[in-house]
């Protein structure tokens, strides 16, 4: 392991790179994860049709099939309508932030009593359903922000890689000596 601190290293800055791009470059990052998604989909679905024919597989052919269709179908749709996937999981991520919004702040008021600082709770509440109306009036909007947020895990990421390879390499330095 002490030998491999560059792997690491390689590996951080990797991901330091990736999280700039999506900073800088928030819809493209969206795009070729799109992309490299329906990719990844259409070849699972393509082995998983050939496997069809083949007998070695747990699964009932049916299922198979089914699930075959389905991969293939998605890596299509992601391939040739990118602007279609991403709106549809921006359209489910608002759904689903309304909804964590209403029933924070829902939640906040029953237990008003009982927790002190329930206000944080709900406000919460209240950003999370602001966030959605605002993905779902501006679609755009969510797509960036998801990458956004993806570059900054990255970034993140990425340094905590870069500082676990140079504490490997000290310590690989210390054995040593």
């Amino acid at each position: 392991m002490s030998r491999a601190w560059w792997v690491f290293l390689l590996y951080g800055l990797f991901a330091v790179a990736f999280g700039l791009f999506a900073l800088f470059r928030p819809h493209a990052t969206v795009w070729m994860m799109i992309m490299a998604f329906g990719l990844l989909a259409l070849a699972d679905g393509v082995v998983s049709l050939l496997s069809v024919f083949r007998k070695q597989v747990a699964l009932p052919n049916w299922l198979l099939l089914l699930y075959a269709v389905a991969s293939i179908g998605f890596g299509l749709l992601a391939l040739f309508r990118a602007q279609t996937v991403a709106t549809a999981l921006v359209w489910l991520l608002a759904i689903w932030l309304i909804i964590a919004g209403i029933a924070r702040i829902i939640f906040s008021v029953q237990m008003r009593r009982l927790i002190q600082g329930n206000w944080l709770l709900a406000l919460s509440g209240i950003l999370a359903l602001l966030l959605g109306l605002l993905f779902i009036a501006r679609p755009n909007i969510g797509v960036a922000t998801l990458a956004v947020w993806l570059g900054i895990g990255a970034l993140v990421y990425g340094v905590l890689q870069v500082a676990l390879a140079f504490y490997m390499r000290r310590r690989a330095t210390r054995v040593v000596l």
